[in-house]
């Protein structure tokens, strides 16, 4: 059938404005607020890195970001949420260290998060800091190694669910240790160190974040430090690896968005977080917190989970540690 030279001039227009409407609308973007999903429950480390950002780029970028939690099955919930939405930039995930662990821990994923996730922009990165119950009596890390060994399966350790920072960092710690200690997952931080404070579990290792008040007031006991060195407001707490040579470990924190979402999008949203990483009082938040900020291209933070994935893999079976 013959097409009408009319409409064939309003077709072949039609298909010219949609090969050139993803740069334009990168231009515009963001027209309409954006959802950042953090795959957590609120009040942990993830919410409020999430929170502190998202009110960074409404301001920055013009509209609002509105975080919404979406938890579940270790952060796996939330991601396949995102990976599942048009890649239009208009949903976010707050990314961080249990996606890098979830790649070996859980065998029956539903996708590939290096592949289905496209790496935005780090944002910051923390020690952790070990942390106990102070009803437990011991003062220092090496009264707790030895209280632990003296006490095999009695300690129960705390973590925001499996797969975690906690629950992998803990797991490390038994492997370089030599002690036995029973793994508590929980829905998120919050609920973990709800049980925590009260006494129903002994042991904690937390990212600062959500826990740098409860160190500061010494309501938990600090230990140590899971960073390569002291934390510098908090220079009166040991690292692990004083006690321990060679224990390391760090959670962090980022923003990814589906696979295919437009490269001019990603590369606005990643100005505009490096932007704030550079402004001087979120840089002092973000130290207030117990973080550094972790500044660079997408290009670099794509290379940065990667390392992860494969770093945690390598924990992970070490460990033994399954999650399906």
């Amino acid at each position: 059938m013959a097409i009408p030279r009319r409409h064939f001039l309003k077709l072949v227009g039609a298909g010219a404005a949609s090969a050139l409407s993803w740069p334009a609308l990168a231009l515009d973007y963001p027209i309409r607020p954006v959802r950042w999903v953090v795959a957590f429950t609120p009040g942990g480390q993830q919410d409020i890195m999430a929170r502190l950002m998202a009110s960074w780029l409404s301001d920055r970028l013009g509209q609002q970001f509105l975080v919404e939690n979406r938890s579940g099955a270790s952060g796996n919930v939330g991601t396949e949420a995102v990976i599942n939405s048009p890649p239009d930039g208009y949903t976010m995930l707050l990314v961080g260290s249990p996606n890098a662990i979830n790649a070996t821990l859980y065998h029956k994923l539903n996708f590939d998060f290096l592949r289905d996730i496209a790496q935005v922009a780090g944002i910051a990165r923390t020690p952790l800091v070990v942390e106990v119950n102070p009803q437990l009596p011991v003062k220092t890390l090496t009264d707790f190694i030895a209280y632990a060994k003296a006490h095999p399966g009695q300690i129960n350790f705390a973590s925001a669910g499996n797969g975690t920072s906690h629950h992998v960092s803990g797991e490390l710690f038994k492997i370089m240790t030599g002690i036995n200690m029973v793994h508590v997952p929980y829905r998120g931080t919050a609920p973990a160190l709800v049980d925590l404070l009260a006494g129903q579990v002994q042991v904690m290792f937390d990212p600062l974040p959500a826990s740098i008040e409860y160190v500061r007031t010494r309501t938990l006991r600090p230990l140590a430090v899971t960073g390569p060195a002291r934390w510098p407001t908090l220079p009166d707490i040991p690292t692990v690896s004083e006690f321990v040579p060679g224990y390391v470990t760090e959670s962090w924190y980022g923003a990814g968005v589906p696979r295919d979402t437009p490269v001019e999008i990603i590369d606005k949203l990643n100005r505009a977080i490096n932007a704030g990483l550079a402004d001087p009082r979120m840089q002092a938040r973000l130290i207030e917190l117990g973080t550094t900020p972790m500044p660079g291209s997408p290009a670099a933070f794509t290379k940065f989970v990667g390392d992860e994935i494969e770093k945690w893999g390598r924990v992970v079976n070490a460990s033994g540690a399954r999650a399906d």
